[in-house]
């Protein structure tokens, strides 16, 4: 009886050091991850709810995690350029997945000019990889045949030797392409949501495949949410595609592509550079002939300059969240900030 009870024990232990221990960068990453995994492990989240990504000094603990990761899952160094070194240092030995190198990620280059003048456009033309109109033919995911050669997937075929240096190769020849124009705000896209559900789908169940037909399964229950809520998305903002607006910095283009809604500027022209006096004339021209009815602030970022920007307008100020601060972390997180994201605009939009 004692040999049997220590076998038992023996086994539970083992098959929960098979699950990857996974870290990942920002809140909607890791709800992704989260909902993928559900029922086997969670991951760790590396940047605190409600911090800017895009500059972070992480904590210890943090830290910690990020070393003790087999699995590390961020949106790539187009959003957080400073997490590549810790990578290096404290993650050398994980698998390393840029989810904006995913096959199927629908990737839009940064926008720049005070009107996007530089960004003359057919948002349709964007996909950089996969049209995502073929996502319904997801629902055949459990079988998973179709992507058994995921090791060509998205480029992560070297990872299986967590010894290998040339697996993380591909990553910095990534650096230049996406700090060179890439908008890396790509999870605000729900189809991209989709695509990336399917491939941390995939990498768990290479790394893990005792589990591989529960990730699987909730990869696939993953995708059929994010595929309604795009459809309902659609209707809320089919109203709204006339409706000029203007953000604080250019975080919502996924957004505005996906519905073909209308943002004619940006306060900063990039979040860390504060506009000067002549942008900000600028702005203040290009507001009033634009006929702009919204002006979006952030949580993460000083509303003060989008307030000067439309003092004395019939502009309302509205705000969006494109990480879900006050959004419970967790598998429903992502959608949650979505359904919040749509909402908050339809409010300042609406007429």
């Amino acid at each position: 009886m004692r040999r049997l009870s220590l076998l038992f024990s023996l086994l539970a232990t083992t098959s929960f050091a098979e699950v990857p221990r996974v870290a990942t960068d920002i809140a909607p990453v890791h709800s992704l991850v989260a909902a993928v995994m559900d029922g086997a492990g969670a991951p760790d989240l590396i940047i605190a709810p409600g911090a800017s990504p895009h500059g972070y000094a992480m904590r210890p603990s943090e830290a910690r995690n990020l070393a003790a990761a087999d699995l590390v899952i961020w949106v790539g160094p187009g959003l957080t350029p400073w997490l590549a070194d810790p990578l290096e240092s404290l993650a050398g030995d994980a698998v390393h997945m840029s989810l904006m190198d995913v096959e199927g990620t629908r990737v839009l280059p940064v926008r720049e000019g005070v009107g996007f003048e530089d960004h003359h456009h057919d948002h349709g033309s964007e996909d950089h990889h996969d049209d995502h109109d073929d996502h319904a033919d997801h629902d055949d995911h459990a079988d998973h045949d179709e992507h058994k050669d995921h090791e060509e997937h998205d480029g992560h075929e070297a990872h299986d030797d967590h010894a290998d240096d040339s697996k993380h190769a591909d990553h910095d020849d990534h650096d230049d392409h996406h700090t060179g124009g890439v908008d890396p705000h790509a999870w605000l896209d729900p189809l991209n949501g989709a695509a990336w559900a399917v491939a941390i789908s995939d990498q768990l169940s290479k790394m893990d495949p005792d589990n591989a037909a529960l990730y699987q399964k909730n990869a696939l229950s993953l995708m059929q949410s994010l595929l309604a809520h795009e459809a309902k998305a659609q209707e809320t903002f089919a109203p709204l595609q006339n409706r000029p607006f203007v953000v604080l910095h250019d975080a919502f283009q996924y957004v505005e592509a996906r519905y073909e809604l209308h943002a004619v500027a940006s306060v900063h022209d990039t979040e860390a550079a504060s506009p000067g006096a002549a942008r900000v004339a600028q702005l203040r021209e290009h507001v009033q002939s634009e006929g702009v009815v919204c002006a979006f602030a952030e949580p993460q970022l000083n509303q003060a300059l989008l307030v000067t920007v439309t003092e004395g307008m019939p502009v309302k100020i509205g705000t969006l969240d494109p990480l879900g601060a006050d959004v419970p972390l967790g598998r429903s997180h992502y959608l949650e900030t979505l359904n919040q994201l749509a909402a908050d605009m339809q409010e300042c939009l609406a007429e």
